[in-house]
Parts: structure tokens; sequence; C-alpha cells
């Protein structure tokens, strides 16, 4: 046991996605009948582009980040809950006693589903299998049994997979990348965004083209990413008490990470593209031509300046909604800038800016909510790991927490609330319909076997 702790702790700690995962491509590469040279120059490009987006996601995420903060003291509001971000909550996820075991369980479960055909996602993701250790600390904490916790992290690893089988076409039609897809946790809040959506999309505004190149026909320079970037910095940072000067110097850097997104994730094309023609030819020749999707975390998607549009314009809102409603405990700080809608909602709505917005607004509480909610839980964790120090009277948590609905709905129901069952088995429904949806359309079931 000991031995794969440290193992585990080896690769996720030390090496870091930048070397993991191509270092794994690598070696999916080599035993794709890659010549060496070739698969080593797409691996090595592969660390490059995650290096770049994740320089980049951090520049903006200082920069777009500290104004908003500032935004959110100049409110002159305390709450008792510290929103300690999403590196918070992995930081402590880790430090549970039991996280090591999560690593096998997640290989094992998509390994098996591989075999069987229940999935056609292989996920090379590993640094997020601190979500699933998050999801089992909350269920085994509210229900008081690490195993119910286990079940609750196994169903999560079996949904993520059966959401990247749904995205694969999704993420190749807005990135341009073949054979990769997202399956991330994150992109589950569209189970309960789905019905809304379809509602939306009845609305002839909404229903219209609204990506970034539509917007560029109708407004012209507006519509501009550059010029996008720095019409929202310069107004947040107005807003946030910079000054002009201030203001003026966040336009800049706002409208360079929009500038600069696209380009950086041309590599992941670059580096992708010769894996996956690979795949797929060895795919043909030895399984008859199944088809596999390689499972990568969302940084992939950060090209598409949409996202970056519809989160930081949220941010006010997630702001004033947690001033405003009754019984929040969570002041939006470190996770103000809330990532935890907007990727699903991008793959969703195929970059429909004004339905991504909606979705950015009517989630809002239901991230606020869940924070508080589990906060005292987080705030335990946080405790009797030692991973951070929470002072007396205070909690600690996450505002813009992760999938709060499958989160709260799993610890509530193996807490043996019948009421939770029900809507649990709900929940599961309302997946099933948004996976039948976009497989459909997608034409990705030409069978029975999904």
């Amino acid at each position: 046991m000991d031995a794969l702790q440290t193992v585990v702790n080896f690769v996720l700690n030390d090496l870091g996605s930048a070397v993991f995962v191509p270092a794994l491509m690598l070696i999916i590469g080599l035993c794709m009948r890659m010549k060496f040279s070739e698969a080593f120059t797409s691996a090595l490009t592969l660390g490059i582009a995650f290096s770049g987006m994740s320089l980049l996601i951090g520049y903006m995420m200082d920069s777009m980040g500290a104004a908003a903060q500032s935004l959110t003291e100049h409110t002159g509001i305390t709450l008792s809950a510290v929103d300690g971000g999403w590196p918070g909550m992995a930081a402590i996820s880790w430090a549970w006693p039991y996280a090591f075991l999560m690593f096998p369980l997640t290989i094992g479960i998509n390994i098996l589903m591989l075999i069987f055909n229940k999935t056609k996602t292989l996920n090379v993701d590993m640094w997020n299998v601190w979500n699933k250790i998050f999801t089992a600390v909350m269920v085994s904490y509210i229900s008081g049994n690490v195993i119910f916790g286990f079940i609750a992290a196994g169903l999560q690893i079996i949904l993520e997979l059966k959401a990247g089988d749904m995205w694969g076409p999704e993420v190749e039609k807005l990135t341009g990348i073949p054979g990769v897809t997202v399956p991330h946790f994150v992109t589950l809040i569209t189970v309960i965004l789905h019905p809304i959506d379809e509602i939306l999309k009845k609305i002839p505004f909404f229903d219209k083209p609204m990506d970034a190149d539509a917007l560029k026909e109708k407004i012209g320079i507006f519509g501009e990413n550059s010029v996008m970037g720095a019409i929202i910095g310069l107004v947040l940072g107005l807003a946030g008490g910079y000054g002009v000067a201030g203001a003026l110097q966040l336009a800049v850097q706002a409208a360079t990470a929009m500038m600069l997104f696209p380009m950086i994730s041309k590599l992941f094309s670059q580096a992708l593209s010769p894996i996956s023609d690979a795949i797929s030819e060895f795919m043909k020749k030895k399984f008859s031509g199944k088809e596999v999707y390689i499972g990568l975390d969302w940084p992939i998607l950060a090209g598409r300046n949409e996202l970056w549009v519809a989160v930081i314009i949220t941010i006010p809102v997630l702001l004033v909604m947690s001033i405003v409603l009754p019984g929040n405990q969570v002041l939006p700080f470190a996770g103000i800038i809330n990532l935890s809608f907007v990727i699903g909602a991008l793959l969703l709505t195929d970059a429909n800016l004004g339905r991504m917005i909606v979705h950015g607004v009517v989630s809002a509480p239901l991230f606020l909510y869940g924070a508080s909610y589990f906060a005292p839980y987080i705030t335990r964790l946080a405790n009797e790991t030692g991973a951070a120090t929470v002072e007396q009277g205070k909690m600690l948590s996450w505002s813009t927490f992760e999938g709060p609905d499958f989160r709260y709905l799993m610890s509530t129901a193996f807490s043996g609330e019948m009421l939770s069952v029900i809507l649990l088995v709900g929940w599961l429904g309302l997946f099933y319909w948004l996976y039948r949806s976009k497989t459909k359309s997608s034409e990705l079931i030409p069978n029975e076997e999904y």
C-alpha cells in the first residue's frame, strides 16, 4: 500500500500533467505503431501546449481574478465561510488517508468498460482523480460510511466516461482536434442545465448562432477577441476600483489573453492529430474500426473565447447573489471565476454565448447553496488532515463548488433520505435524456451497444 501511494504521489504531484500526460501519450503512440520520432515530437508538443495553456490560464486568472476579488472587497460584506477555490479543495482531497486507492479504482473501471464495450473513452486525465476523492470524502462524511463514499466515486467515474462518449463529437467540432474528448466531472452540470437549454432553444433570439465568429459578422470590430477582452477588462477594472490607469492596464491584459488563447490551442491539434490518426489506423486493423476517444482535461477547450466572455460577464451576478440570497454563507473569492458552469455550458450550447450567460445566471444559486451546505464537511477534512488551517468560528469552502447537485444527492441518498433517493433517480433519468439527446444528434450510437 505504501509503495502504491508513493508511486501515485510521484506521478500526480511531482511530475504534473504537463509531463505525465505527454509521457502517457508517447507510450500510447508507440503502442499504436508510430515511429519514435513522430510519437516523441507529438508528446513533446502536447507538453508544450499544456504548459503554455497553464501559463495563459494562470495569467488570465491572476489578472481577472484580482479584479474580481477587488470588486468583492468593495462590497464590505463578510460571510462565515472562506472561499478556497478548487486548488484548496484538491490539496486537502489528496491529504485524505484513502486518497491513493482512487487511482487504481479509476483505471480499473475504465479498463473494464473498454473491454466490455461500455465506453469509447480512454481517460488519461489522472490529475482530476482528486475530484473523485473529494466526492468520496463528502459522501463518507455525511453518510458515515467510507464504502458508500467509494461507491459514489465509482458511479462518478462511470458517468464521466459516458460523458466523454457523448462530448467527443462536440469537442472535435469546437477544437478541430479529432479523437479526443473531455470526460471531466465539471461537464455534468449540463444534466440540470439541459432542460433549461431545450426551453431556451425555442426562443428565436437564443436559437440563432451566437459564437465568436457570428458576433464578428454582426457587430464588427466589437466581436474581435482582443476587443471583447479589452472592453470586459476595462469595465471590470473600473468596477473593481482600479482607477483609469489600472483599468486600462487590465484591458490590455485581458485583450492579450483573449488573443493568445486560440494560438496556444492550435498546439493541441498539432500534437494530438498524429496520435489520433495512429489510433484510428490501429483500431481499423486490429479491432474492425473500433472508435476510441482520448479523454483529456478541459483546457483543450480554453481556446474558445466564448468560455471566457461568459464566465467574466457572470462574475457580478455571482457576487450579487452571494449577498442577497438568504442562507448563503460563502462570499466568492478564490473561486469567483466560475469555471464550474461554463465548460459544460460551452459544450451543451455549441458555444452559444447568449445561452451560456443565461446558464451562468440560473445556476449561480445552486453553486452558492452547495458551497454553504458542504462548508462544515470541507472544514472537517481540512482540520483532520492538517492540509489547511481554518480559524475558529470560520469555515472553508469553494463558492463555485463543482457538481453540487450530484454530490448533495449522493451524500444525502446514502444517508437514507428517501426524497434524495427519488431525486437521485430523477437526476440519473435526466442524465440518460441528455446522453441520448447528444449521442443521437451526433449519430454517435449507430446500434444499441451504447
